[in-house]
């Protein structure tokens, strides 16, 4: 009999089965009446008499006397330690996401008919016209990711892949959602015990002809075949990737400081000092140089997708839409990001990688006025005003002059004016020797004055062919 009691508690304390537990103060409420069949049939059944009989003293006690009856005490919530990944989410002050793009899906119909004269500009109303019907489906769309978890753990259910960059899905756990885009998630991560960053790509249900499909298949293995071959300390690090479709997910390292947008953000639109700004500069333009030496064209350089680490160093990010430079489409569907976008490449003319270059000198700009580039306008208005005006951003009064020159060279027009990362690194380099000398950028000014009569560029080119004759 012990034996069978000891058997009972042990089972009773470490079973995982729930039990919903009965309040014994709330018993008066609960209406108790005893059927006359029952009491008949007591005395005809003295076993089942003497029960029932017990069983309505018991309760009875239990009604009349609720302060001896007091309630067994809840078990405590279990507690769970969260890594310091997930803390933040918990957090009042979470990681600032990157603010939602300004840019309306329609929009890329009105640019088509603007920029555009080739036979895919009657295509353009056509996307317009559904994208009513996209918004009325986004929470349809939403809710189907669920079946991709298994919501007990969060953990990614396994798939089978041949792909060569595939990861051990066991031991990938999913976070929280900490940005999202038209058809992709990013969310916290750990995997192998390192934080991570998930890329979800889903591709949508509702596309009738799978152009949207086939396109963003492609830029998924084209993210993880570039990825998987940039190997620097300014460019993202790759981990690995999973095709399931409709759902593909990348994986990279997971940098706790955001995007440079989210840090300028919080800037309040003032501008860096001259020290931070020039390193800041530097991080970006050598990990260009290093893109650009492997015959890649990023195409959507942007604060969006420059990532900061626990060091604050900067790394580039996002390679959906770069290419090889020899393989680059020219007329691919709505490249880059308007704002930031090169004029030839808003017109759809042949294009290189100084494409990036012009991107730099925006984000130079932003670093130096402390906001967004033509913030009073739409991404198509900027758009027309940079293709039929050659507009650009005004440069802030209090710029230093040199400074003001490397930004205006980067965004010229022609894109051969421009300099390559290359030679913007041993620029910047100058610049971080005069303002570690004095403060300022007076050393450099007065050696880019000397050359005033042949111009800026050519004292970059200059600078550059010194600094290559003393390394060789």
């Amino acid at each position: 009999m012990d034996e069978e009691i000891n058997s009972w508690i042990r089972r009773t304390k470490f079973s995982h089965t729930i039990c919903h537990r009965l309040d014994a103060t709330r018993l008066s409420s609960i209406p108790i009446t005893v059927q006359p069949r029952s009491i008949a049939s007591a005395k005809t059944r003295p076993e089942t008499g003497s029960l029932n009989s017990r069983t309505s003293l018991v309760v009875r006690q239990i009604v009349q006397n609720p302060s001896t009856n007091k309630q067994r005490v809840l078990s405590p919530l279990p507690k769970t330690k969260l890594s310091d990944t997930f803390k933040e989410a918990r957090s009042s002050q979470r990681r600032f996401s990157t603010p939602h793009p300004q840019r309306k899906e329609h929009e890329k119909g009105i640019v088509s008919k603007l920029f555009l004269k080739d036979s895919r500009d009657k295509k353009a109303p056509s996307s317009a016209v559904k994208f009513n019907d996209k918004l009325k489906s986004r929470n349809r769309k939403d809710s189907a990711w669920s079946k991709y978890f298994d919501h007990s753990g969060r953990r990614v259910m396994s798939v089978e892949t041949a792909d060569e960059y595939t990861i051990d899905l066991s031991k990938l756990f999913l976070g929280l959602r900490f940005a999202h885009g038209a058809h992709s998630q990013l969310y916290h991560g750990i995997y192998r015990d390192e934080p991570v960053a998930v890329k979800m790509i889903r591709l949508p249900d509702d596309d009738e002809n799978g152009d949207l499909a086939t396109r963003l298949e492609n830029q998924f293995s084209r993210e993880v075949t570039l990825l998987s071959q940039l190997h620097h300390q300014n460019v993202v690090k790759f981990v690995g990737a999973c095709r399931k479709p409709p759902v593909f997910c990348v994986v990279t390292e997971y940098l706790c400081e955001g995007s440079l947008r989210a840090y300028l953000h919080k800037l309040e639109h003032k501008s860096l000092n001259l020290q931070k700004l020039i390193a800041l500069a530097l991080d970006i333009a050598r990990g260009m140089q290093y893109i650009h030496s492997q015959g890649v064209i990023h195409r959507d350089l942007k604060p969006e997708n420059i990532l900061i680490n626990d060091k604050f160093r900067l790394k580039i990010a996002d390679f959906g839409i770069a290419c090889e430079e020899a393989y680059c489409d020219l007329l691919a569907d709505d490249p880059g990001t308007y704002r930031w976008m090169a004029p030839e490449m808003i017109k759809r003319k042949s294009y290189g990688r100084k494409v990036d270059v012009y991107g730099f000198g925006l984000i130079l700009w932003e670093m130096v006025a402390g906001t967004i580039p033509y913030e009073d306008m739409t991404p198509v208005q900027a758009a027309f005003a940079v293709v039929n005006k050659n507009m650009r951003p005004p440069i802030p009064g209090d710029c230093p002059p040199a400074m003001r020159a490397l930004i205006e060279q980067c965004w010229s027009l022609q894109p051969e004016k421009r300099p390559e990362f290359w030679q913007l690194v041993k620029v910047l380099e100058q610049f971080e020797s005069s303002v570690a000398h004095d403060g300022t950028l007076n050393l450099v000014q007065n050696s880019m004055f000397q050359c005033r009569k042949k111009g800026f560029l050519h004292w970059i080119q200059k600078l550059g062919s010194a600094h290559q004759n003393t390394s060789s």
